[in-house]
């Protein structure tokens, strides 16, 4: 516009440059003096970006917590650690299942310890109360003769279908609430409705911790690498308390010729992780479960789901529990647990049904559960880790299975820990014709 009115008016050449030197220097100084505007919504702007990045390339996975109201504390405790050892980095949801509605208070808190999705979800009947085969009545009389050889909460209905109860200490030597229910836990948790979106999944307890920085995503680990059972520790059962477990899954396969047929061969399979004699008995070795990534897929296919079955309608999840068994009462003294358990059934049923490569150890992971620690040992972890390398439960000759893993995943290792290993006095409690599956 200046200059438009300069040329009309025909100002000279001295004056009309005097004007434009002007208005240059305007515009310079205006320009300098000008105070950015802050975006206060820039930040939340980039967290958003990276959420939506996060979530474009993240595999359907989720964290699984079978938990009451009253073990808030202790869960809200294990979802801060976790959160700042790795979801805090890759937002994957929670999904919290429960047999009674959780609390406002309790919701409110576990979803302000995380900025990734959280979903809450009841247990039905189907998947809680007694199935129609089972004989309540002989349950109960096996619950009454259970609490006359003094076996804490025996004659407990809760504890038999939650199996929540006091038995662990921490490192301080508080007490912790243990939370399982080993029915639901072996063949229902996957077909709950709120885990139908997801294909893995990571199991969560309260009152546990994990110790290490995790900078990679795990899920997209197990995706890409066709990875179908993680874990930390591997332990050994006590025979007494599922005496007739292994018997029953050999009945099942023989059973069931269609399933066997399809399974790995003996070389390929983990099978040798889970018996010492080809199949005659079961050698007690199980992954600790209270710490599980897996395919969901692994526990929805055909041939787990009619084994399950199978398990499921011979009783022991309820029977053999509270069976009249001498052992028992010694175990029990010793706050040990008498049931058909989900780590050995899971850790069985692995074992037949998976490759070798399917399995993956978490030797990254730091982890504690009760007063049993796995931490990584080498110097590279020394600065990602909080824990104490020699405080590691994989080293433990007469508890740990990881040396009988590594066996069985690699058999020219066998001899080397076949000498580490101290002698077992195994039961001999298949040795009919259906131990010859394998």
């Amino acid at each position: 516009m200046v200059l438009l009115a300069i040329k009309k008016q025909k100002l000279p050449v001295f004056l009309t440059g005097c004007l434009i030197l002007l208005l240059v220097v305007t515009i310079t100084i205006l320009s300098s003096n000008k105070v950015p505007v802050k975006n206060t919504h820039q930040s939340n702007t980039e967290d958003t970006v990276l959420s939506l990045h996060r979530h474009a390339h993240k595999v359907k996975g989720c964290y699984v917590i079978l938990i009451r109201n009253s073990e808030l504390d202790g869960i809200a405790s294990t979802m801060a650690q976790v959160e700042d050892t790795f979801n805090s980095k890759f937002d994957y949801p929670y999904v919290f299942l429960n047999d009674e509605p959780f609390t406002d208070h309790f919701k409110s808190t576990v979803a302000s310890l995380t900025k990734a999705r959280v979903l809450f979800g009841l247990l039905d009947s189907a998947m809680w109360g007694y199935p129609d085969f089972i004989d309540q009545e002989y349950a109960a009389k096996c619950r009454e003769s259970m609490t006359e050889l003094g076996i804490p909460y025996a004659s407990s209905e809760s504890y038999r279908h939650m199996c929540r109860f006091v038995l662990r200490h921490n490192m301080q030597g508080a007490s912790d609430t243990a939370s399982c229910d080993f029915r639901f836990q072996s063949g229902f948790f996957f077909r709950h409705p709120l885990l139908d979106e997801f294909d893995y999944y990571w199991r969560l307890e309260p009152y546990v911790d994990y110790y290490c920085q995790i900078d990679y995503d795990v899920f997209k680990f197990m995706k890409d690498n066709k990875k179908k059972y993680g874990f930390t520790i591997a332990y050994k059962e006590h025979i007494e308390t599922v005496p007739t477990l292994w018997k029953t899954v050999m009945s099942f396969l023989e059973k069931y010729p269609d399933i066997s047929k399809q399974l790995p061969s003996r070389n390929e399979s983990l099978i040798d992780f889970v018996t010492d004699d080809g199949g005659q008995s079961y050698n007690t070795c199980h992954f600790w479960s209270n710490f599980e990534v897996g395919d969901l897929s692994l526990w929805r296919s055909e041939a787990y789901l009619k084994l399950f079955d199978y398990l499921d309608r011979s009783g022991g999840f309820f029977y053999e529990r509270y069976a009249l068994n001498t052992h028992l009462l010694h175990a029990a003294k010793s706050n040990e647990r008498h049931r058909w358990g989900d780590a050995p059934v899971h850790s069985i049923a692995a074992a037949i049904l998976l490759k070798k490569s399917e399995f993956h150890f978490f030797n990254d992971i730091g982890y504690r559960h009760t007063s049993y620690t796995h931490c990584p040992v080498g110097d590279v972890f020394r600065t990602k880790c909080s824990c104490d390398p020699n405080n590691n439960f994989d080293f433990n000759m007469e508890l740990s299975c990881y040396p009988k893993y590594k066996a069985a995943m690699h058999p020219s290792y066998k001899r080397l820990f076949d000498k580490m290993l101290p002698v077992a006095d195994h039961q001999d409690l298949a040795t009919s014709s259906t131990a010859n599956v394998y």
